[in-house]
């Protein structure tokens, strides 16, 4: 036992390098890394761009708070607000909290415009927006809620793709409608862009704010900048983090105007949200991902990807099921009684990370970088965990 709280186990591997799509352990074996530290390592490892930005920020400054004016900071909320539909952004840390204080900035609209009754949200079935104690309570994990009380009240949950429930939850306590244009924790579920557009006009309608948790989905892993700009459905308020700085802790809550204008001074704040680090970092991150056919690089890689792992699901059909997701954000539904632990198992021990996800489902969220090399040598690693596990049914 160490010192660190148990929260994630007794991890067995530890990693002190990493180069691209690859990580090195401190026994000196490498792994291709398909799962980006959890969809965050959106460039690779030590990107240079992204290092030299980090070590000429540092020498400079690291840290003042938002009580002063942070050059990057508004530089990077302009380049965003540029990008998408926002008007303006709050920087914090993680997604946990960038879907929080979208929350909250729902529930200060309607209090600022009139009407402080307005303050539930509606939410998904196999939702997950974070840790914190509401963004549990917006999900109800029975396993993540387990021990720590009563769930926080003014979230009602709803089906997904169920519009006459959805409906049917509306009250006049009702502010906000929260869901994952693609459900990764749940399973790497897409939201069907009929149902999207749904959900707007849902929203429309009834006076709603729509806000989307695109705190795994944005940032390029998808194939577009943000998830939701296949649908052509726009937010009022969007959460973000992960690959937002490619590794570096960073968060963002992106809103309209009408939003923005009722989080006045001292309706939120983050010590470190917004810091010279981050945003020097992020600020880089955008520059590749908006680069000259970047984006259209991530979806020749997902395709050829995709084709390979639906070959796997047909060739070994007693351990996959199927292959969704979109862009580098894809899932192979593993089939019982595999286990997608079991097969991550597997594909481990043959030099390749993944990540599980709900729905028995194996997640595969490389670094946006890669190419046809990297998906070669996943698809090889893939091919023999799949086998290792097939060769179990005949014993």
């Amino acid at each position: 036992m160490n010192a660190v709280m148990p929260t994630y186990g007794h991890p067995t591997v530890s990693f002190e390098k990493g180069e691209g799509a690859y990580l090195f352990d401190t026994e000196g074996r490498r792994y291709l890394d398909f799962a980006a530290g959890i969809a965050v390592n959106s460039l690779g490892h030590s990107h240079p761009h992204l290092v030299a930005a980090l070590k000429d920020q540092a020498e400079r400054l690291w840290h003042v708070s938002n009580l002063y004016n942070i050059p990057d900071q508004v530089r990077l909320a302009e380049r965003l607000c540029g990008m998408s539909f926002a008007d303006a952004v709050f920087f914090c840390n993680s997604g946990t909290e960038a879907m929080e204080g979208s929350v909250k900035a729902a529930r200060r609209y309607h209090a600022a415009n009139g009407s402080p009754e307005k303050w539930r949200s509606i939410t998904l079935e196999s939702s997950f927006h974070g840790r914190t104690l509401a963004m549990l309570s917006a999900s109800k994990n029975p396993k993540h809620l387990d021990g720590f009380g009563d769930p926080a009240d003014g979230f009602d949950i709803v089906p997904v793709h169920n519009m006459n429930a959805l409906r049917d939850a509306i009250t006049p306590e009702t502010a906000a409608i929260v869901v994952e244009p693609i459900q990764g924790e749940g399973g790497l579920r897409p939201l069907e862009d009929a149902y999207l557009k749904e959900l707007r006009a849902a929203a429309d309608e009834f006076g709603l704010l729509l806000v989307f948790d695109e705190v795994q989905t944005g940032f390029g892993r998808t194939g577009r900048l943000f998830a939701h700009e296949w649908s052509g459905v726009t937010p009022d308020i969007m959460g973000c983090a992960k690959g937002i700085a490619g590794g570096f802790p960073c968060g963002a809550i992106l809103a309209t105007q009408a939003v923005a204008d009722t989080m006045t001074a001292g309706t939120h704040g983050s010590t470190f949200g917004g810091n010279p680090l981050a945003m020097a970092v992020a600020n880089a991150t955008l520059d590749v991902l908006t680069g000259d056919g970047f984006l259209d690089t991530v979806l020749q890689s997902s395709a050829k990807l995709v084709a390979g792992l639906k070959d796997l699901a047909a060739r070994y059909d007693t351990v996959l099921e199927d292959v969704r997701g979109k862009g580098l954000m894809l899932g192979m539904i593993v089939k019982a009684p595999h286990t997608n632990a079991a097969l991550g198992e597997a594909a481990r021990e043959q030099g390749l990370l993944t990540v599980v996800a709900g729905e028995n489902v194996l997640r595969m969220l490389p670094p946006l970088v890669i190419g046809e090399t990297e998906i070669a040598e996943a698809l090889a690693a893939m091919d023999k965990a799949c086998a290792s596990l097939a060769s179990a049914d005949n014993d």
